[in-house]
């Protein structure tokens, strides 16, 4: 049974669209060119992903972010900087990372059309502005949404600025994402309802522990099931 009128914020990236396997295309085809003479894949991942949490506390998200994490795991790895012609090719393999086009996920724009004629919608995703925009700007579901935010990082302060500057209702709200670490739990402890819908590609650094219990998390299998809770 479908609930009264309520607000539903999206998630962007791997909720609306894929993202991250894109990012983990580039990262297989880096470690296949890294080709560790010690370290074994999952190793060398590992130390490409502690490089990586460090580097988005400090430079933010996205793929200028992602390409410094990469040239910072090789100097770790190499002991060394890399040379003119190494730092070209790790650029020219992060150069796949243009988002002039946007893969949604299956059933989106049809779901936000139908949703969008019951609820209000707004969409908050966190990333370079411009880089946000671009993707915003391909996937063509812009006038789905009363509000687009683009923000450097979701917490709790996030939900709670934008419940006092949209003049939301928290028990009204609901935020819709595949993150658990930045649209799920933030989301929670600013007093709003969360739905999970999963995404097989989410990133390692975004995945975090749900309660099963916690009465205030609707759990979908996909993006279309939207439409039979609202």
């Amino acid at each position: 049974m479908r609930i009264d009128r309520q607000t539903l914020v999206f998630d962007a990236d791997d909720t609306l669209w894929e993202n991250n396997v894109l990012f983990e295309r580039v990262v297989d085809a880096y470690l296949d060119w890294l080709a560790h003479p010690t370290l074994d894949r999952a190793a060398t991942r590992a130390v490409l992903d502690e490089v990586e949490r460090a580097n988005v506390v400090v430079h933010g998200y996205g793929s200028a972010s992602f390409l410094r994490s990469l040239h910072d795991c090789f100097e770790r790895l190499s002991e060394r900087p890399a040379t003119p012609a190494e730092a070209r090719e790790i650029e020219e393999l992060a150069a796949a990372l243009v988002f002039d086009e946007v893969e949604l996920v299956p059933g989106v724009d049809e779901t936000l059309a139908e949703l969008g004629g019951r609820h209000d919608l707004l969409l908050l995703t966190k990333g370079r502005q411009a880089e946000q925009q671009r993707k915003i700007d391909a996937s063509n579901l812009a006038h789905h949404f009363a509000g687009v935010h683009i923000v450097a990082e979701k917490h709790v302060g996030t939900y709670r600025s934008l419940v006092a500057e949209q003049g939301l209702e928290p028990g009204a709200t609901w935020m819709i994402g595949n993150s658990p670490r930045s649209d799920i739990l933030p989301a929670r402890a600013a007093g709003l309802n969360a739905v999970f819908v999963p995404n097989p590609h989410t990133w390692a650094l975004e995945e975090d522990e749900l309660d099963p219990a916690d009465p205030g998390v609707l759990h979908l299998r996909h993006f279309r099931e939207l439409t039979a809770h609202f």
